[in-house]
Parts: structure tokens; sequence; C-alpha cells
């Protein structure tokens, strides 16, 4: 390791301790076979999971592994009433006002398209406005394109400013356009924007649209509540937030999930059943059709526990500290060019960069040569790569296990990268 590696004894940090933290993940204390310790800075794409929701998964299948809501023996009780303490816990996480705002999915990915095949078929019209901005996902782009196409709706983009913000004059332009629906991203996967969702949110329902929120990558990270931003719809991934794949959770008023039909239709979400028409349950049930994920759901109660526990406060400010941290070494890299504003007010822990001309999976692959995890792509947001006038960029993301170690580690080997392709001073 280069000397930087020594020099995090020096730092003071939140009081979340994360290399106790480190401890309670296996994959993260695996027997190294002569590599590096672990690095792992794509948590923006997946998180790891403790042994807290491996142990909770685990105690499922071996003990009360059952299907739910209609069996009335013991484990399918069990396993019932762990279900909806799950939707509970999911519930308070976000402060949702009751649990039955709250609709369990795979990820934000099918949160999204449940509201746009639904609250949008049945709202959405020919010449209505969509709003979205160049910050988002392609999860909330691609199924609004979709409903454009059947509907005849416009879609517009919210302009950003020079920091990679969101213009809010721009917007405040836009909504006098009156749109129908403004989908926006909390924060942003690629470059770490922390957008003002609550201001936002209230200018675009003044101006009479209804907004969703795609909370993937703010749930995990720092406090999000849902009446005080005052949204329709929001969504979230559980793989992100220290929980099982395949677990997610839809928050939506209830006005609009007893309006909107049915996303599916089969068991659980029916009241009736006739041979030529049906009658549907109210609430999260109308939306739930068929056998759940059960197990993944116990899962994400699981997960919110545990970051519950640690303090979603002390998260926000763990990762403040170490994206400061490493805002700072990075520049020791020689071509490095950090994206995004450089207010940490308003940057959640990402991370996104170039180096040289190098392309991000060259450097991606290279640093996995040092046991360092990153992303390299355009993240699934070319929109913003096509303004910045790159196809990539290398992007890595802190969580609570993460450690000025870990930054230390990208640093060296990054330049590594830098030798490798005899850039500058580094390859003397």
């Amino acid at each position: 390791m280069a000397q930087s590696a020594h020099t995090t004894t020096q730092h003071s940090f939140s009081p979340l301790d994360a290399s106790a933290i480190r401890a309670e993940f296996p994959i993260l204390n695996q027997p190294l076979e002569g590599r590096q310790r672990l690095a792992f800075l794509d948590s923006a794409a997946s998180s790891q999971k403790p042994t807290a929701v491996i142990q909770a998964l685990d105690d499922y299948y071996r003990k009360y592994n059952a299907n739910i809501h209609r069996g009335v023996y013991q484990l399918s009780e069990i396993a019932t009433s762990k279900y909806e303490e799950s939707r509970h816990l999911v519930a308070s996480f976000v402060n949702a006002a009751t649990p039955r705002e709250i609709v369990f999915v795979r990820n934000t990915t099918e949160a999204i398209n449940l509201v746009a095949k639904t609250w949008g078929r049945q709202n959405i019209t020919r010449g209505d406005l969509i709003l979205v901005s160049y910050l988002e996902h392609h999860s909330n782009l691609v199924p609004w394109h979709m409903l454009a196409e059947v509907t005849g709706a416009v879609i517009k983009g919210i302009p950003l400013t020079s920091d990679l913000k969101i213009d809010v004059e721009a917007f405040d332009l836009l909504l006098t356009e009156e749109p129908k629906l403004v989908a926006i991203t909390h924060v942003s996967n690629s470059i770490g924007t922390i957008n003002d969702v609550v201001s936002l949110t209230a200018k675009a329902q003044a101006a009479g649209a209804t907004v969703l929120v795609d909370a993937a990558q703010s749930v995990p990270h720092l406090p999000v509540d849902v009446q005080a931003i005052g949204c329709d719809f929001l969504a979230f991934s559980g793989h992100k937030m220290l929980a099982p794949m395949g677990s997610g959770a839809l928050y939506a008023r209830r006005k609009h999930l007893d309006a909107m039909p049915p996303f599916m239709g089969g068991g659980g979400m029916i009241k009736k059943v006739r041979i030529d028409s049906s009658t549907y349950q109210d609430g999260p049930a109308r939306h739930e059709a068929g056998t759940p994920s059960v197990g993944d759901a116990i899962g994400l109660g699981a997960a919110v526990e545990y970051l519950t526990a640690l303090g979603m406060d002390r998260i926000r400010e763990h990762e403040r500290e170490l994206m400061a941290y490493a805002m700072a070494k990075l520049p020791e890299v020689e071509g490095l060019v950090q994206l995004g504003s450089p207010d940490l007010a308003v940057r959640s822990g990402v991370i996104s960069f170039t180096l040289n001309d190098i392309h991000a999976h060259d450097i991606a692959a290279i640093l996995d040569s040092s046991n360092v995890a990153v992303r390299a792509g355009h993240h699934c947001n070319q929109p913003l790569m096509d303004l910045l006038g790159i196809t990539s960029t290398t992007r890595a993301s802190f969580y609570v296990y993460n450690t000025p170690e870990d930054v230390d580690q990208l640093v060296d080997a990054l330049h590594n990268v830098n030798r490798i392709f005899e850039v500058g001073a580094a390859s003397r």
C-alpha cells in the first residue's frame, strides 16, 4: 500500500463504527487468498447484507416457510404475521400515514412501472405533459416513454445547472405548462446530487401535477419522510438498503391505491370472482397478485430494523465525512476529474469520475485486481452522459460498512491504473 493508506488514523470520523459494522457482513470478511481486503464501493448498485438480514431469510425458509394470508395453520399464520410486520416496519421507516400505503414489489423499477401502467393509463391522455429530469435512472424514464407511446403524452426534461443540480428557474417555467405528472429522483445514482424534493413537490402540486419520487438512492442513505415530502408516490428497492434481492416497496397515497386499476390479476387481489367478472380488494392487496416473495419481504423488514438501530442521521453523516475525505484524496491522482457539485450538503455518498482518456471499464478491471469493486458505464443514465459529452464514468459509492481505508485503497489502485497506462508523473 502507498503511504496514503496510513493517513486515515489522523482523521476523526462520525460516531458510526464502520469497522465494527463491517465485521457483521460475511461477504466482506471472507478468506483473502493472497488478495487485499475487499474495498466494496458499489453499494449504489446493490448493497451487501449483514448477518441479521441473512439470518431472517434463513429463519423463514428453515422455520416457517408457508404461503400467507389464506392458511389457517400455524406456519402460515407465523409467515403472514412476519410479512405484515415488515409492511409496518417499512411504513414507519418512511413515515407513511398507514401500512396500507405500502405495496411490496421486487424493486424500484417494478414500483414505477406499476404506477405507469395503473395510475398512468387511467389518468394520462393525449397531449398531457410529463416532466422528468436529466438526472433520472432509466427506470424513471422508460416506463413514461412506454406510457407516452400508448397515450400520446408529451415528455420534457428539466434542465440542470452548470454544477449538475436541478435548474429551479427552468423548472418553474416548465410548470407554467401545467404538467400532469412530475417524476423525479431524490438522489442521482450516477453523480450523487440530492434534489430538494420537498420544494419541487410542493411547486409541482401547486401547478396541478401528481408527483412520483424515485427514492432508490435516498431511502438507504438518509432520513426519508413521505409526509414531509408530500409526494403522491415514492419508490425504492430493498437490495440497495441491505435487504435481499427481489424486495422493495411502493409508497402511494391511499386515495391513489384504492382508485388505481390492479397491476396484475390473480389470487390474493380479489374480493369476488365469477365466471365472467371480478371485483377487487382495496389498498395494497389490490396490487399484490399471486404468491409474493415472502422471505424477501421479511428480509426487508430485518434490514429496516438494522438501519433504524444504526440511525439514518448517523448514516448520512458517516457518508458525508467519507465523501469529504474521498473528494480531498482523489485529486492526488493525476488526470482524475470528479463530476457533480462540490457542495457536500447536496451530495450523497457517490463519486463519479473520469481518468485521463482511459475507458471506465478498463479502470474498473484494473481496480478489481486490487480488490476494489466499483461500477463503470453510463449507470443507466444515458441522457446525462450525452449532456456531459461522455459515454461513461467510473463510480465509487459508499455505505455503512465503508471506512477511510477503502478510500485509500481506491486511490492507491487508481495510481496503479495511471502507471499501467503510463500517464504523466505516475509512470516515472
